[in-house]
């Protein structure tokens, strides 16, 4: 489980490389969900995942909040690379343009319609909170 975001007025986040991400068990489409998110912290957007090891600490605070709808909303537009471990199905030319991960098996993404309602996850850079000479919480 990935620790605690340690950001002043955001202890229920946590950290995630250089981001700070919480989950929220509110079933939303894409778009609602992405200006969700930009409410929630400053330069919030949904979650984007970069590295493997990432897609895994996703996985576990979606585990632990919602073990039983594990499918989530990712921010990307079909413009992702595809890894062994995430690999899904993409099919070009259809409507379904926003991607989701946990599809048929945990940790696999694919694509969706943006209409659907699904949880999501949330994320800012730690750096557009911590100002220079700011201190992190012990």
């Amino acid at each position: 489980m990935p620790k605690p975001c340690n950001v002043y007025g955001f202890t229920d986040w946590y950290k995630v490389g250089s981001v700070c991400v919480k989950y929220f068990n509110r079933p939303l489409n894409f778009t609602d969900a992405e200006f969700n998110c930009r409410t929630k912290a400053p330069g919030a957007h949904l979650v984007s995942v970069h590295e493997e090891e990432h897609n895994d600490y996703l996985l576990c605070i979606v585990k632990k909040f919602n073990p039983n709808n594990l499918r989530i909303w990712l921010e990307a537009f079909e413009l992702f690379k595809v890894k062994k471990k995430t690999a899904g199905v993409y099919k070009q030319g259809d409507t379904e343009e926003c991607v989701e991960m946990n599809w048929k098996e945990i940790g696999r993404w694919n694509d969706d319609a943006c209409y659907v309602k699904k949880n999501y996850i949330c994320a800012f850079k730690r750096n557009a909170v911590l100002k220079p000479g700011s201190e992190e919480m012990e």
